[in-house]
């Protein structure tokens, strides 16, 4: 057929529809990896002051109430989330995947310092005080990395500002009384003295061997949303070539069967019920997989279970967009389910180092809901508050939403009979 100025916006078509997908494609992946420390806000961190103080001098004080004040003021509100917390609520909090990490302060850190200040002019044993930062491996090895930058950040300046009213309190205890000649520190003294705090680094739970430094979620999580899209997509492109609505080419061999005459509900729900039976074999095969490649799965009749459910919500709905668009669904579905999953998912650069655009498509797009439930079910032991519950009523969600607006979508065509059949072209009986 000849290029003609009547028919060039069909040529033109394919090549504006790939830039715009590449446009979209390069706003998202850059946007999201490219400065994540830019986009940061609301980066969950917790403060544990169990700082008891001592007497000093004859007066109570209390360094680790000092320290807590200083990095509340000092730790940016508009990136950093801070949480003052109690130990217990720590645990919680570590355990649900609330938050990336904490800084703890121990009950005996105001009693180490005024030690540490006594040793300086005294002789006799001592213990650096310590401040220790826990982290959250299972919440991401980025994740990880940034809460350890933000609160190195802040346990160095603690340390300083500790080091100075130290240093001055010992110089006070060295001025001469009487006529006695001053004493002077030593640089090894006063070297030691300007920084005392020691600051322990120490992950709250170690992930275990096979979890991939915590990318294992991640990826298993991908592996089913692929799953359940790409699975639509074959399901879609071969029950219609077996049906007669679209051609069978593998190579030179070419086919079209005749078009046989059957709803589109009916048509819908032959691809569904594909889908479903064959949603417990992929999932399985995962496992199986999984577990010969050394991954830690310590739950896995759970993630089996939530494997299944994930694959058929996701199967199910792109099914329907397909149902709806036609071949244009399978432009949406990459949108929805590829393009906009990935940077949303959290799995890699958490969302709290992303654009807010992102974060609030996080509260929706399915790689996000399938990824906190996975990522439950292999670190997190499970627990429905670590982020299961959502991840499954969210899937249940998804799955109810497939169910409805394909049917919706194919009865309404079938009663307006919108029939699948070839039209002859414009000017051709």
């Amino acid at each position: 057929m000849a290029i003609t100025g009547r028919n060039l916006a069909r040529w033109l078509r394919p090549g504006a529809v790939v830039a715009v997908l590449a446009a979209l494609l390069a706003t998202m992946y850059l946007g999201y990896i490219v400065d994540p420390e830019k986009n940061m806000h609301d980066f969950p961190i917790g403060l544990v002051n169990l700082d008891v103080g001592d007497t000093v001098g004859g007066e109570q004080v209390n360094v680790g109430d000092q320290i807590a004040a200083s990095m509340v003021q000092q730790i940016p509100a508009d990136k950093v989330a801070l949480r003052e917390m109690g130990l217990p609520e720590l645990h919680r909090a570590m355990l649900n995947g609330e938050i990336y990490g904490a800084i703890v302060i121990p009950s005996d850190f105001t009693k180490r310092v005024s030690i540490l200040g006594a040793a300086g002019v005294v002789p006799g044993d001592v213990d650096w005080p310590v401040i220790t930062v826990e982290s959250n491996p299972a919440a991401g090895a980025y994740a990880t990395q940034i809460m350890l930058r933000i609160t190195t950040q802040a346990t160095d300046a603690a340390n300083k500002a500790v080091g100075a009213q130290l240093l001055d309190r010992v110089q006070n205890q060295l001025q001469p009384t009487s006529g006695a000649p001053a004493t002077q520190l030593s640089g090894v003294s006063r070297l030691a003295l300007a920084e005392p705090v020691s600051v322990l680094v120490v992950p709250f739970r170690e992930l275990p061997d096979g979890a991939g430094g915590g990318l294992s979620a991640f990826f298993y999580t991908l592996l089913l949303l692929l799953a359940g899209f790409t699975g639509a997509m074959i399901i879609h492109a071969m029950v219609d070539s077996a049906l007669g609505f679209a051609p069978t080419e593998y190579g030179p061999w070419y086919v079209h069967y005749p078009a046989t005459p059957i709803s589109r509900v009916r048509t819908l729900l032959l691809k569904w019920g594909i889908l479903v039976v064959v949603a417990p074999v992929v999932s399985g095969i995962y496992l199986a997989v999984a577990t010969l490649l050394g991954m830690s799965i310590e739950r896995a009749p759970m993630l089996f279970l939530y494997g299944v459910l994930a694959i058929v919500a996701v199967g199910i709905t792109a099914l329907s967009i397909l149902a709806i668009f036609g071949a244009a669904g399978m432009l949406v579905n990459l949108i929805v389910f590829i393009v906009l999953g990935l940077p949303s998912a959290g799995g890699t650069v958490p969302i709290e180092a992303t654009p807010q655009a992102m974060a609030w498509l996080s509260t929706f797009e399915p790689m996000h809901q399938i990824f906190i439930a996975v990522r439950a079910i292999l670190y997190y032991d499970a627990r429905a508050s670590s982020g299961l519950a959502h991840g499954v009523w969210m899937a249940l969600l998804g799955l109810l939403i497939g169910l409805v607006i394909g049917l919706a979508a194919t009865i309404f065509y079938d009663r307006k009979g919108l029939e699948r059949r070839a039209v002859p072209a414009a000017g051709k009986q």
